[in-house]
């Protein structure tokens, strides 16, 4: 009689059962800080459900992003506590400019191997963005895959739902001719432009993460992994004010790209490249590959992470509004009609 085959457990085949259930112990830790009254369900439901309150006439405004390739500087660094809150102003941003406030947010997480720890760190991340964005971490998936991802790697995407009364969606339709362009500092790269940053600087210059470089005062790692902040506060102050007519967050595509999202059509952006100061770290990315300039516009946010639109008499008022509650605005353009065969952003 021949002997039973060898036992094969889940673990034999890379998944730990054991160092999963650590792991959702920590993230339901984090989680909890982010729930509202509003929340219904504790991590570890099959659904999460959340009671929509305080609107008269809701229009639900979603969106999903990830993180991109600037996960990979987390890993060369062995830094992970920076990239969930990446992720969640990321996302706070992309319906924030259609006059929505967050609500609640879920995240997916897959892994080769999981290791709570990093896994904690991650989460602690998205917690804090939450925190500071008034949504709730209200659920998401912790995926354990083995074979595909490389060992330490992981990706990561996030989920937002927001809310906003149906009259005071903000649409860009009604920029005029004439209105102003009022920009906000970005706070780096943000998240975009990362594949490019990093075979500049550690392809094409032989950086490692902890380089220090002199141009921007600190090390490679710290300055790509800067977080991309939320611009929530400065877009509910001009809502607040009745300034706002549109707003274009600078993500992929850079100004180029991002700004004619909010312009209805016939009207393109004229752009003052002179109304802010290009941060050393681009400028640095340009020398290094000597990028043309068609690429370094497209590719990187330059230092602007978000445009808004408002009427030009009202521009003072705006930036006065801005200027209060701590931020740095500058005049970057203004809105112009758009003439067959031009492009929709003009540098000047």
């Amino acid at each position: 009689m021949s002997n039973p085959p060898k036992q094969v457990r889940y673990r034999d085949a890379g998944v730990d059962i054991d160092e999963g259930d650590r792991a959702v112990n920590a993230i339901k830790k984090f989680a909890r800080q982010t729930f509202t009254g509003s929340v219904l369900t504790d991590i570890g439901s099959f659904g999460a459900a959340y009671a929509l309150s305080g609107f008269r006439r809701p229009v639900l405004v979603s969106s999903a992003d990830g993180v991109g390739t600037k996960l990979k500087v987390a890993f060369l660094a062995g830094r992970h506590g920076t990239v969930g809150e990446d992720l969640v102003n990321h996302c706070v941003n992309d319906i924030a400019v259609q006059g929505a406030a967050p609500l609640f947010f879920l995240d997916y997480f897959a892994i080769g191997k999981l290791d709570a720890r990093v896994a904690a760190e991650v989460v602690s991340g998205m917690a804090r963005g939450c925190r500071r964005n008034g949504c709730a971490l209200i659920g998401g998936e912790t995926a354990e895959m083995p074979g595909m991802y490389q060992a330490g790697e992981y990706d990561l995407a996030g989920f937002i739902v927001g809310a906003a009364e149906r009259g005071h969606l903000i649409t860009g339709q009604g920029i005029r001719e004439g209105d102003a362009l009022i920009g906000l500092p970005s706070t780096g790269l943000h998240t975009n432009g990362y594949s490019l940053a990093r075979k500049l600087l550690f392809e094409t210059a032989g950086y490692s993460a902890e380089t220090f470089l002199p141009e921007v005062g600190t090390t490679a790692a710290r300055a790509l992994l800067a977080v991309h902040r939320s611009y929530l506060r400065p877009i509910r102050a001009l809502i607040e004010a009745r300034l706002l007519r549109g707003a274009a967050h600078i993500t992929g595509g850079g100004i180029t790209g991002n700004t004619p999202r909010m312009l209805p059509g016939g009207l393109a952006a004229a752009i003052d490249t002179s109304s802010w100061r290009v941060p050393p770290l681009f400028e640095l990315l340009r020398r290094l590959g000597n990028v043309p300039e068609s690429d370094y516009r497209r590719t990187f946010n330059l230092g602007v992470g978000m445009i808004f639109a408002v009427p030009v008499r009202s521009a003072a008022r705006a930036e006065a509004a801005l200027g209060r509650i701590g931020e740095s605005p500058f005049r970057i353009g203004s809105v112009i009609a758009h003439r067959r065969g031009r492009p929709r952003v003009e540098f000047r």
